[in-house]
């Protein structure tokens, strides 16, 4: 099976912390050439030089916030013209804020569709051409199981995410004849600073402790623990590589069981 991405180039979004950092680090130990991105330029460079370069890789970043999507368009644009063409596109992207559907502003709404579902079209857009010319394309969301079933709590992230997964299946169609898949991989509860911090948000609300809280969310999943985020990176590793070229259209959920639907 060929998992090797050696003269890939990958595009990892949101690579500073957490599941988009656990990727960017597998696919480059998977030989790919890493371009970072996220708003922070000193966690970049730190992530930026973590990154394994022994197979010659080389590797970058792109420095820009996600609420300011006509300077995401620019600097890719401009960064794309001095170097080589992308073929894995990872969007990742940090969740909206927890809460009702019923008591969000509907501002909420429009930021977190412009933050996740635009910008994600600005960078297929921006890489597409690259993707066709090299005869090589991999487009990877990271979404939510709440795509498959709602997560209470949730209900800005339950709603955006169900667009990104539509419009992800959507281009999953459109983009198949030239050799290039989408997929959403779908993170259950995973070991990050978000989880924490939903936990400590909903155990307040309900007047427990973090560890009855935490007890509750495990009892959940069938594999009885969190995901470590190097777990998500695993998957989307695969649907990067040659060996997954005929897998496309697909919502691959990575939790452990939790998920009660097929």
């Amino acid at each position: 099976m060929n998992l090797s991405l050696k003269g890939k180039s990958a595009m990892v979004c949101g690579s500073t912390q957490g599941i988009g950092k656990a990727i960017a680090i597998e696919l480059a130990l998977n030989g790919a050439d890493i371009t970072l991105v996220s708003r922070n330029e000193i966690a970049l460079k730190t992530t930026l030089a973590e990154l394994d370069t022994s197979l010659g890789q080389i590797h970058n970043f792109i420095a820009v916030d996600f609420s300011h999507p006509e300077e995401l368009k620019l600097k890719v644009f401009l960064f794309l013209k001095k170097n080589p063409p992308v073929n894995i596109l990872i969007n990742n992207t940090g969740g909206p804020a927890g809460g009702p559907a019923f008591g969000a502003e509907p501002s909420e709404y429009i930021q977190a569709f412009s933050t996740h579902l635009i910008c994600n079209q600005i960078l297929v857009q921006s890489v597409l051409e690259g993707m066709k010319k090299t005869e090589y394309g991999r487009i990877i969301n990271i979404i939510s199981t709440s795509v498959k079933t709602p997560i209470a709590g949730l209900g800005v992230s339950n709603t955006i995410r169900g667009a990104v997964a539509s419009w992800g299946k959507t281009l999953a169609r459109e983009l198949g004849p030239f050799g290039i898949t989408v997929n959403n991989v779908l993170p259950g509860a995973t070991k990050t600073q978000r989880l924490k911090s939903l936990m400590e948000i909903r155990a307040k609300k309900a007047a427990v402790t973090f560890s009855d809280e935490e007890k509750e969310w495990l009892n959940e999943i069938p594999a009885g623990r969190f995901a470590e985020p190097g777990e998500i990176a695993n998957a989307v590793a695969f649907l990067s590589s040659p060996a997954a070229a005929y897998i496309n259209g697909i919502n691959f959920p990575v939790d452990g069981g939790r998920t009660p639907c097929l």
